[in-house]
């Protein structure tokens, strides 16, 4: 179904842009596990419109409403549904471009598609439609910490020509990334990348960039061969978000440019040889390959980097043309990003905790040894 994603934790999001709520249903989150909610708010306010002069003023705080699956702070295992309303939706303030195709936006795909479309705001191909991911991806990544101690670390890598120098040193914290009102953590950087979205708002267009990942305390064994691999499911899922339009892991399009001898990543153990049949702790001198191998994470910490492209509407005057085909000059007004780089810092962390948490119950329901081995503090109502 195009609104869901995942296996064995399963999502489904509804609800449009300037409708009365945007929500989510999430099915096979595991029992017994204490839920942080101030963690789910935490990364919904990260997301949210209105932060700083950088991104959309549509003032929304983004409450979140827990419908179902949670008992004495704990999860059930039954779904779990949560739901923001929309408080400052302003539908009517697009009734003016209503049989206008906006460009490069989803306006004329969804009408072909489906023969009848919203006319505010961009629906579910809105950017807004993404908060049920991030609380589904907030719970996931809960787990990944309590049961893996899984970290995953989001920020801005780059805006424009300006390039930060993070993805070879990369932050360790929120705490870092946050520190900086672009969230990129390199300052120097950080500095120019706030001055440059500053201009191109003042002129009434927009700028994209990219966004580097890191996933730390990854156990090897996630993830599946040949047509699920795991570098093609997290492209998925970061493609499957509104104005992403490119993905790369580890080396991504940099391995084009360099020989075997220079690429591969040379293995060593750092506990010598067991007697056991079991792999030894390997790790790697170099981590060209971002953390997964042949589909499959290798225990190195994952790397990727997403790329955004300029947000579609801006304030100079475009051509388009009406639904009945008629030429015309558009020129929009409103509440926009003139760059949404900042704000897709958590929803790229969201999507990728998703996509792990499906491949670790998929892996630990298939190797139970496996599970026990790597699991930092399993959650005690589990049982195999």
């Amino acid at each position: 179904m195009t609104s869901s994603l995942g296996t064995l934790y399963r999502i489904h999001t509804f609800g449009e842009s300037h409708g009365p709520g945007i929500g989510v249903v999430i099915d096979g989150c595991p029992a017994g596990l204490v839920l942080d909610v101030d963690h789910i708010q935490n990364w919904l306010t990260r997301r949210r419109p209105g932060q700083s002069r950088l991104s959309s003023q549509r003032k929304e705080k983004d409450k979140f409403e827990l419908l179902s699956g949670l008992y004495g702070g704990k999860t059930l295992g039954t779904p779990i549904a949560a739901l923001v309303r929309n408080t400052d939706s302003r539908g009517k303030d697009y009734d003016q471009w209503a049989q206008i195709y906006r460009p490069s936006h989803a306006d004329y795909t969804y009408h072909a598609k489906y023969g009848h479309r919203t006319p505010h705001g961009g629906g579910r191909a809105s950017v807004r439609e993404t908060i049920g991911r991030v609380i589904g991806g907030s719970v996931a990544a809960q787990v990944l910490e309590k049961e893996l101690g899984i970290q995953i670390i989001s920020w801005v890598d780059s805006i424009g020509s300006i390039t930060s120098k993070s993805f070879s040193d990369p932050p360790q914290s929120h705490s870092q990334v946050d520190a900086s009102l672009v969230r990129c953590p390199d300052p120097k950087a950080s500095v120019q990348m706030i001055q440059l979205i500053d201009e191109v708002r003042k002129e009434g267009d927009s700028i994209g960039g990219t966004i580097g990942l890191a996933v730390y305390n990854v156990p090897p064994g996630l993830g599946e061969p040949v047509f699920e691999k795991l570098e093609a499911e997290l492209a998925k899922a970061c493609l499957s978000i509104s104005a992403c339009k490119g993905f790369e892991s580890g080396s991504g399009k940099e391995a084009t440019k360099m020989k075997g001898s220079e690429h591969n990543d040379p293995f060593y153990t750092e506990n010598g040889q067991n007697e056991q049949n079991i792999p030894p702790n390997v790790k790697t001198r170099t981590n060209h390959s971002g953390g997964i191998q042949g589909g499959i994470t290798n225990g190195m910490p994952i790397l990727i980097r997403a790329s955004f492209k300029p947000t579609a509407t801006i304030f100079k005057p475009q051509e388009s043309v009406e639904e009945s085909g008629k030429n015309v000059t558009l020129k929009a007004s409103g509440r926009h990003d003139p760059c949404v780089l900042p704000r897709a810092v958590p929803i790229v962390e969201a999507m990728v905790a998703l996509v792990l948490m499906d491949s670790y119950l998929m892996q630990r329901a298939r190797n139970p040894e496996w599970w026990l081995r790597y699991a930092k503090e399993p959650i005690k109502t589990h049982s195999f």
